[in-house]
């Protein structure tokens, strides 16, 4: 696996429009420690810019990935992570980064900043890619078209989990009980409970008509992230029924991956589970929790509303060659309707052999 895209090479990347005192380099596994070390002390990097993430697509997806580094004075400045994703079904682009809520760019200096830019557009334009996508809530990028249709969702925490129980209004802390009172059960734990998430997720993602992740992706996570990352169930009848994976960075937890069983709903497991969630993370110490995306005025973006949730606005850029329109590869174009109808009719093994083939290709 290459660490260059389009023939870049891992010596400087021409960056003249930047400035002559600022290189980018396409960084490889020998310099990794530098770039772990930009990444732990610059505040806006967030997890997925730790290497660790470049070593997960490789070894689970197989995609060629670019990451480049703007350095002056023997230090960096800047870094940009890119993962090329190529596919007949769904084109040939970039992404920073795909399958989370998060990436792009991470620079000291404005320059530092464009240098990378510029030497991403390059790349992008030698190797033919119908376009780059960058995944953050930076604002700064606004000579890119933006996509704003997504927030995500943030909760401020109290130092206790006793504390953020009497902030919860009785209608909330009652859905919370129900399940309880029904014998739901929740526990958390790693990878030992990966069978059991990875059941309820599967499943939930082909009633949502939507291709599923391989379990081997969300083992590398655990393996990979062991200190950062925990999977939370909840349990009726002995049974997986809900289910989560966290990630913590710096003071923030986050659940980039949750779901519940459709037949159980009327219990309201799903509201046990993200207390757990939630009571864990309050005792833990951490300041804030993210709820992840979601579309301004949907089902889920309710949901986490009314925990108290407050909305922060997601900017997802693009840089798109000449002629070429926003992509949408999104469940919500009416053009993947149908085989949403149909992935919907699949019996569960069959949905779970046949998805992570095509979702590899999805950013």
């Amino acid at each position: 696996m290459t660490s260059q895209v389009a023939g870049a090479s891992a010596a400087d990347v021409d960056t003249s429009s930047a400035g002559a005192d600022i290189e980018v380099l396409a960084i490889g596994a020998d310099r990794r420690a530098e770039w772990d070390e930009y990444v732990r002390s610059a505040s806006g990097a967030e997890l997925y810019h730790d290497y660790r993430w470049r070593e997960l697509i490789t070894d689970v997806f197989r995609h060629e990935t670019l990451y480049l580094a703007a350095r002056a004075g023997g230090r960096i400045l800047g870094v940009l992570p890119l993962v090329r994703l190529k596919s007949r079904l769904f084109g040939d682009f970039m992404v920073s980064m795909p399958f989370v809520n998060y990436g792009g760019v991470v620079a000291d200096t404005p320059r530092a900043r464009s240098a990378l830019l510029d030497a991403a557009v390059r790349n992008g334009l030698e190797a033919g890619v119908g376009h780059i996508e960058l995944r953050g809530r930076d604002a700064a990028l606004l000579d890119w078209p933006e996509r704003d249709d997504k927030v995500t969702m943030l909760l401020d925490l109290p130092d206790s989990a006793d504390a953020l129980w009497s902030g919860f209004k009785p209608k909330l802390r009652a859905q919370i009980r129900r399940p309880q009172k029904e014998g739901a059960v929740a526990c958390s734990g790693g990878i030992e409970l990966l069978d059991e998430f990875y059941a309820v997720f599967a499943r939930n993602m082909r009633d949502l008509g939507t291709p599923v992740y391989s379990k081997r992706f969300f083992a590398a996570v655990l393996e990979k992230f062991e200190d950062e990352s925990k999977l939370h169930v909840v349990r009726l009848g002995g049974k997986p029924v809900a289910a989560g994976l966290v990630l913590a960075h710096r003071s923030v937890l986050e659940i980039p991956w949750a779901s519940s069983l459709r037949e159980v709903s009327r219990t309201s497991v799903n509201m046990l589970l993200y207390w757990s969630v939630l009571e864990d993370a309050a005792n833990r110490g951490f300041s804030r929790f993210d709820f992840g995306r979601s579309t301004k005025g949907s089902g889920t973006h309710r949901f986490k509303l009314q925990w108290g949730a407050k909305e922060q606005q997601l900017r997802w850029h693009y840089w798109l060659p000449a002629g070429r329109s926003m992509p949408r590869l999104s469940p919500s174009n009416p053009k993947y309707r149908g085989a949403i109808a149909l992935w919907r009719k699949l019996p569960v093994p069959v949905a779970n052999l046949l998805g992570p083939h095509i979702v590899r290709n999805l950013p």
